[in-house]
Order: C-alpha cells, then structure tokens, then sequence
C-alpha cells in the first residue's frame, strides 16, 4: 500500500499523541521530526523508531527534506504564520495545529504565499471522529428537521482549586506559560473557542454557504484575567436564516465539551464534543430519547491523519479549507474585540 511520509516540527504533549496515533494508521508513516530540544528528538526517535537521517534540530531541514510529503505543524501559535510560509515556499502540505494564527491578518497573508490557494489544513481533530460525521449525517438525513440553533462550549478550570477544607484558592498561574501569554497567542477564545466557533460554522454551512459577512457576532461577554488574556468568554453567532450558535469558552469555569443542535422536529446533544471518550449522541425527538453510542477506541489523532494522507493519495481535500479557517478566525477577532 502506498503510503503518505508525514514529518513533525515541534515535538511538545500534542505532538507525542499525535505522533502515537501512526501506530493505528495504514497509509500514512511518520518519516520525520524536527525539534530545538535535542532530548525531545531522542525520546520521539526511540518511541516511533524515526532514522537518524530523518531526525532534525532545524526545522528548515526537515522542510528542505524531499520525501516529505506533508508537514504536522505543532509549535506554538505566534510561530505559525513563520513556518506555515517556510513550507508553502517548499511546495509542503501542512497540518497546523489550532488555532491556525494569532488572528486572521495572519492566516490571510501566509494564504496569499500560493495565490489564495494554499493547501492548508487547520487541525481540528474532533472533526474526522466517527460521532461528528454520525451527527452531520443525522442532520442531513432530516432527523431533527429545518436547524434552528445550536451551543457549544469548551471550558476547564485552571485558575482556582479547592484545599484540603473545601476552600476555594487560586492557583498560581505563570504568566510565561503560553496559554495565559498575550505576545504567545493565549487567552480561552483563541485557545478553546476556536473550537465551538470551527462547529458552528461547520454546522451552519450545512444550511448554506457562509460568508463573514454575512455572520454576526452579538452579546459578547469577555472577561480579562491577571495575565491580560481572556480567562471566560460568551458571544452569540447569528447566520444567515436566522440560525444562531451560543458560543463560550473558558479557564475559570468547568463547561466541559457539551454541544446541542436544535431542529424544528428535535435535537442532538453530544456531551463530548472535542475528544469523543466516550462517544455517545442523544437524539431527542417528541419527548423520546434515543442513545447512539459510536464504537471508537482509536487515538482521535488516527482519524484525522488517515482521511489527509487519503485525500492526499487521491488528490482531493479533507478538513476545513483555507477559506473556513479565514472565517473562523475573523469570527475569533471580532469576538475578542
């Protein structure tokens, strides 16, 4: 079988799960890894048993590498639009981790690289698990009816624990770490709710072609931690045909993964949208509630790898285009501002 040669630029926590993922994939190898962290060479190269040859502390080399086919771009998020464009200039696919940029004047200029026609593919993974193509499928089978409206959260607490008596305390929090870092691309809307924005536009495209334009960014509540990031934030994403997305993400509270559709004969609720563990959609219709439980015991990484490495062999597209990534972050940018 012939197979796709992936290679890695950036080896942190997402990179080794995704990396992990391989181990369950039939047309895709991972050829090669590039890191400025020599250790972190050593362990992926042991782990994943990568080739000295394929084994880079510079990042331009494993571009310049003529066997690879596509690039896994995990870096952190201010060192996208650098290195998406390095690779462009080399005829590389790419994979980007989410979110794509630090805004969309970003994720614009790395398109207009390859004259508006960039092969690059935001990396939401949730998008290629079994329980999300299950839904889209539900919806357009006409199980819930016309769409009416949708929420979608993702949020954990990272700010406040409880001590051994119940009291709430604040955790320390380092304002270096990426996540609580401005200049690092931090803050919950870009690092969470890229997420409930990316299904939203998903879902409402399923109505229609969406444009920017045509989208509206309403009731939006953000509120600004000690780092100068938003640490909770809430907005409403009205589109076209009046279909509208509550949308929210958050450091400070536990929101969880929870997404519901609503249709004008039902709805759909998935409890956990972003890792599909467990995978598990309810379909209210008529005051009947039916469970459908999606058989995954796949790394969710192994979804995502599979369908690009396919559509590469094929020549056709997977994930979002260029074009949705440009939305969303504009969607990002409005509501931030």
């Amino acid at each position: 079988m012939q197979k796709i040669n992936w290679g890695i630029i950036g080896l942190g926590s997402v990179a080794k799960e995704f990396a992990d993922a391989f181990n369950e994939v039939k047309n895709a190898n991972l050829l090669a890894v590039a890191s400025r962290d020599y250790n972190k060479i050593k362990i992926f190269k042991n782990n994943h048993q990568i080739k000295n040859d394929y084994c880079f502390e510079r990042y331009e080399d494993l571009i310049n590498s003529k066997e690879i086919d596509i690039v896994y771009l995990a870096l952190p998020t201010f060192l996208h639009k650098k290195w998406m464009i390095e690779c462009l200039v080399k005829d590389k696919k790419i994979l980007v981790e989410k979110p794509a940029t630090m805004n969309s004047k970003e994720i614009i200029e790395v398109n207009k690289t390859c004259g508006n026609n960039c092969n690059i593919t935001e990396g939401f993974m949730y998008l290629f698990h079994p329980q999300i193509k299950k839904t889209i499928q539900l919806i357009q089978d006409g199980e819930i009816g016309e769409l009416i409206s949708m929420s979608s959260f993702f949020g954990t607490n990272l700010l406040t624990k409880k001590n051994w008596f119940g009291f709430i305390k604040k955790k320390k929090i380092n304002p270096n770490k990426r996540i609580f870092n401005k200049e690092k691309g931090g803050g919950a809307i870009l690092d969470l709710g890229c997420y409930p924005i990316s299904f939203s536009t998903k879902i409402a495209s399923l109505i229609e072609s969406i444009k920017f334009e045509n989208i509206d960014v309403l009731e939006k509540k953000v509120i600004i931690g000690s780092t100068k990031v938003d640490v909770d934030s809430y907005a409403t994403l009205k589109f076209n045909k009046n279909f509208t997305s509550n949308v929210g993400a958050s450091f400070s509270k536990d929101l969880g993964y929870k997404t519901e559709i609503k249709g004008s004969k039902g709805k759909l609720i998935i409890e956990n949208t972003w890792t599909g563990n467990p995978s598990k959609i309810r379909l209210i219709k008529d005051k009947n509630e039916t469970i459908l439980n999606i058989t995954s015991k796949k790394n969710i990484y192994s979804y995502e790898i599979e369908a690009l490495s396919e559509a590469l062999l094929n020549k056709t597209s997977a994930g979002l285009s260029v074009e949705d990534t440009i939305i969303n972050m504009k969607i990002i940018d409005e509501w931030k501002n």
